[in-house]
């Protein structure tokens, strides 16, 4: 597709996420210039408008600045999540289009809070979760789509890592983020379930989350030993959701866990006509005659989606994805509503393992 405007994005929050997935997708898109930097601190705003910007790139610290340009289009909001829900609003009531990085926001009652800014707006709002936009994934969904799996009734959520807890930015910090794996990477996982069975019904939520060993010294980690004092998030958690028609799914979600099984914002699902698997490639299982058959799909030269002749990175089908939805004047892929109910239930999740009891969601 054309694009039939240039647009202009102003990118709020100039950190790891802006610079590791944000600005360099929109840095390969033709139709976008990046015309306004904002971060707390001025100097990563600078040092991401010299890279990322255009010639009259403005950059600014406060928020709120920035959203007066009335010359802008979009926002990309990329900051702790506490304060997702606050800016993405106010962004939306200045008549900018928002990309807000997941999750949704820091509560269940601030996504709703978004979702309602954007239905009294009538502008677009959409959440990263650009797990959906990887080759398998696009090819799970067209399966689950077409019916192959029959009705799914049980899935996994995958967000395992043995040793890769983020020591850098406020991952750590609670109250800046709302939690730890769970929010952080369970997020993408559930996310991906949810979309795969196209059921965002919950009934009731049941859920543990665990600090055995986020107090550990000198431990073994990715990006160095953590500071045991600063963790005040969980290492691990784990729910089980059953939805309203009866299906369930497991969700597991860890940066720190004594396990050899890792696997991240991977899905498993089981249906009444086959079941699918992300763990070792893609893989479709079933019975067929009376014998049982497992077949692995290619997803390489022969099935990788091409745009202009070039092979597209997730982050960049997902930017795509994105602008043509404002273009189009239709849905996101990633809607309001989709990711209000994965921060419902991460948060159900959190509150059952904080009293114990099972959550209840109407």
């Amino acid at each position: 597709m054309t694009m039939s405007k240039v647009y202009r994005v102003g990118v709020i929050g100039c950190g790891g996420i802006a610079n590791g997935k944000h600005l360099p997708a929109l840095s390969r898109q033709d139709k976008v210039q990046v015309v306004a930097f904002c971060d707390i601190i001025k100097e990563r705003a600078e040092a991401a408008a010299e890279q990322y910007g255009s010639a009259e790139a403005a950059v600014y610290t406060d928020y709120r600045e920035l959203l007066k340009d009335a010359s802008i289009d979009i926002v990309h909001v990329l900051t702790p999540n506490d304060a997702h829900a606050e800016i993405s609003i106010a962004g939306l009531e200045a008549g900018k289009h928002v990309m807000c990085e997941k999750p949704m926001a820091k509560t269940a009652a601030d996504a709703k809070r978004m979702a309602e800014a954007a239905k009294r707006t009538g502008k677009k709002l959409t959440i990263g979760y650009d797990n959906r936009f990887r080759q398998d994934s696009l090819y799970l969904k067209k399966v689950c789509e077409a019916g192959e799996l029959g009705h799914i009734y049980y899935a996994k959520a995958h967000a395992i890592r043995r040793r890769a807890v983020p020591t850098w930015g406020v991952f750590l910090d609670e109250e800046k983020q709302g939690g730890g794996p769970l929010i952080d990477i369970g997020t993408h996982a559930l996310d991906l379930t949810l979309w795969m069975m196209d059921n965002y019904k919950p009934k009731v939520v049941l859920g543990t989350k665990y600090h055995e060993l986020s107090q550990k010294e000198d431990a073994a980690n990715a990006w160095g030993p953590w500071d045991p004092k600063k963790f005040t998030v969980e290492d691990s958690a784990f729910g089980m959701i059953v939805m309203e028609n009866g299906a369930t799914i497991t969700l597991e979600a860890s940066w720190a866990l004594n396990s050899l099984d890792v696997d991240e914002a991977k899905c498993s699902l089981s249906g009444t006509e086959a079941g699918a698997d992300m763990k070792d490639g893609l893989r479709i299982n079933g019975e067929k005659h009376s014998k049982l058959y497992t077949n692995k799909i290619e997803l390489g030269a022969g099935g990788v989606a091409f745009y202009d002749g070039k092979e597209e990175k997730a982050t960049d089908i997902e930017l795509r994805k994105w602008l043509e939805a404002i273009e189009e004047d239709k849905d996101p892929v990633v809607t309001p509503e989709q990711a209000y109910v994965v921060s419902r239930i991460l948060e159900a999740i959190y509150e059952s393992a904080r009293t114990g009891k099972a959550v209840y969601l109407d």
